[in-house]
């Protein structure tokens, strides 16, 4: 009897593997209006096409997000889709647009393996890479996941960590060769925003529009959506189903848009952790740090702020202070109602 795949276990991956990976797909408007239903998102280079236009720009955009999500998705029936839990990003690069009518395709290989001590999971590093129809790339990450044993006894890897870079400098920065900010001092009525890059000051906090409540119903729908086959998010007979933290980044990012209106595009994350679970019932709330501001090479319209956009849930930080690291029985973590650190750049008109 022929039996459907099951995906990758621990022991199946090598370092230097490399998976080009099935489905291409082909986003179109109601990608772009589907992910508005879902986040709430608010961007405009996202949602109007005469605006996106005003910055050179073809058309309207693809949420950089909605991009990260779909090339996301395309990996994990290779990588995750016997994940216990995707654990963190670094190097995250959106060197091109993504426009309605692109097709995208994607790729990964095996950077690092670790046991766990248990000997019943381990962790698997792996760097992908998103194309469009022309052979660009659009898109790059690292990625680390915990993954289960098919077979506890199967021996245990060489232990291959990456030396991955904390962040990423200003000159590593992808800015599109189409943005052109001529217009944008006429035009920025349509973010709702006046700030710009010299606005912001290092160690200020901007704090998100209220929260959200996440209901397994958005989820699941998001998970569909980015063609995300993972078993965590869907089967609630295995036990209860885990929210992709793609969804988590995503609500997080659109609570936090107000203050942050005219940052034009996510250049990319430095790093960013899943530091606790989402389950559909939790409300999430969000704020969001400014790190650091750079100039950047042969730009004077254009600058980067380093930004933090750290999520919580079932507790209103602007009500109730949560610290995102605690002291518990003598050892330091994270908070429990913490759920996402993410460290990016951002891309803001001077």
């Amino acid at each position: 009897m022929a039996h459907a795949p099951r995906g990758n276990f621990f022991e199946d991956f090598r370092i230097g593997q490399r998976f080009q990976h099935a489905t291409p797909r082909t986003l179109h408007g109601g990608d772009l209006a589907l992910y508005i239903a879902l986040t709430g998102d608010r961007r405009p280079v996202s949602s109007s096409t005469e605006f996106a236009r005003s910055l050179g720009f073809g058309r309207e955009v693809v949420h950089d997000l909605l991009g990260f999500h779909v090339v996301f998705g395309k990996t994990v029936g290779d990588v995750s889709h016997n994940a216990v839990a995707n654990l963190g990003y670094a190097r995250v690069l959106f060197p091109r647009p993504i426009y309605p009518g692109d097709t995208l395709t994607a790729e990964t290989e095996v950077i690092g393996l670790r046991e766990l001590s248990d000997g019943k999971r381990g962790i698997v590093y792996v760097q992908s890479r998103g194309h469009n129809q022309k052979g660009q790339e659009v898109l790059s990450f690292v990625r680390w996941v915990m993954v289960q044993k098919r077979d506890a006894a199967a021996p245990a890897p060489t232990p291959v960590v990456p030396s991955l870079p904390q962040v990423l400098a200003a000159s590593e920065l992808p800015v599109p060769e189409a943005l052109n900010l001529a217009r944008f001092r006429d035009l920025r009525w349509a973010t709702g925003g006046t700030r710009l890059w010299g606005d912001y000051q290092i160690g200020e906090r901007v704090d998100g529009a209220g929260g959200m409540t996440v209901e397994d119903a958005d989820h699941m729908l998001a998970t569909r959506l980015y063609q995300n086959t993972a078993r965590v998010h869907f089967d609630g007979h295995a036990g209860r189903r885990l929210m992709y933290g793609g969804h988590v980044i995503s609500v997080a990012h659109a609570l936090c848009y107000p203050g942050l209106e005219n940052v034009v595009r996510i250049a990319a994350w430095n790093s960013g952790s899943h530091v606790n679970p989402t389950y559909g019932g939790d409300t999430l709330y969000a704020w969001t740090e400014v790190v650091d501001r750079a100039e950047l090479p042969g730009r004077t319209d254009l600058g980067a702020l380093r930004l933090k956009l750290c999520a919580v849930k079932n507790v209103d930080p602007t009500v109730e202070p949560v610290a995102l690291e605690v002291e518990t029985d003598g050892k330091r973590g994270f908070d429990p109602r913490v759920v996402l650190v993410l460290d990016y750049w951002g891309l803001v008109p001077r």
